[in-house]
């Protein structure tokens, strides 16, 4: 019986070329995991001990006092006080008690904010006199806001009593009525209405402006009276002085008006 014929490497029967054989380099041997003979292998080398907690992601050293993860050290509390006052003036000037209420709320110590806003009072970053002039001057110009609202903002900002009356001594009676009459008239142009209806509104809308009864009521009549003969004749049976009296007692709306 004829037996199987031998394969001769030649040929049809030829076994696939492997890797290394074909330019006759010898392929190279697998080296065992953790045995000191054969092939060697690169490892990557362990951090000394130590240093793999003392890294981070950068391989950059880090405070010991850092949480573990974050990759940096821990913020100054006058620093971060610091960085809250610079952001809330960013956005408009602020009184001492504002900036005071945001580092609180934000969990700085009352140490570290006394120091911080002292040394802002010392340079000038924080003056609460210009801060009440300022607004006495923006607020009553393009809010049209009497004295008695803007001391109620003021007040509700932190403001001391004494540099809010000197703020407030810069809008004289003459201005307030002034400004209280221009109010009316703009809101005349659109106004609708029987008299006596478009009156009370009037008056109204003044009072929650911070308006005495008295200078809104005046306001109120004598613009009435030039408006038309019928808004005239009944501005004519108003007696502003003894409905300035009877509404003494008028509370204004003084909300803040942000």
């Amino acid at each position: 019986m004829t037996g199987r014929r031998a394969r001769t490497g030649r040929g049809w029967d030829a076994s696939p070329p492997r890797a290394g054989d074909a330019d006759g380099s010898p392929r190279p041997r697998r080296g065992r995991r953790g045995s000191s003979g054969g092939a060697f292998s690169p490892q990557v080398d362990a951090d000394p001990p130590g240093d793999a907690d003392d890294r981070g992601a950068t391989g950059v050293p880090q405070d010991a006092d850092a949480p573990r993860g974050t990759g940096a050290p821990p913020r100054d509390e006058a620093e971060l006080a610091r960085e809250i006052c610079l952001r809330q003036l960013a956005v408009r000037p602020r009184t001492r008690a504002e900036l005071a209420a945001a580092l609180a709320k934000r969990g700085i110590s009352e140490e570290v904010s006394a120091g911080v806003l002292d040394r802002y009072d010392e340079v000038g970053i924080i003056d609460d006199a210009a801060f009440a002039r300022a607004w006495v001057s923006s607020r009553h110009a393009g809010r049209g806001l009497a004295r008695r609202a803007l001391a109620n903002e003021l007040r509700r900002r932190g403001v001391d009593g004494e540099v809010a009356s000197e703020a407030l001594d810069e809008l004289d009676e003459e201005t307030e009525a002034e400004t209280a009459r221009a109010l009316v008239d703009r809101k005349l142009r659109t106004a609708r209405g029987e008299p006596d209806a478009v009156f009370r509104r009037l008056v109204g809308m003044l009072a929650r402006k911070g308006y005495p009864p008295g200078v809104a009521i005046r306001a109120v009549k004598d613009a009435l009276a030039a408006q038309s003969a019928e808004a005239a004749e009944f501005a004519d049976g108003i007696d502003a002085d003894a409905l300035a009296d009877a509404e003494g007692d008028l509370t204004p709306d003084t909300r803040p008006l942000d």
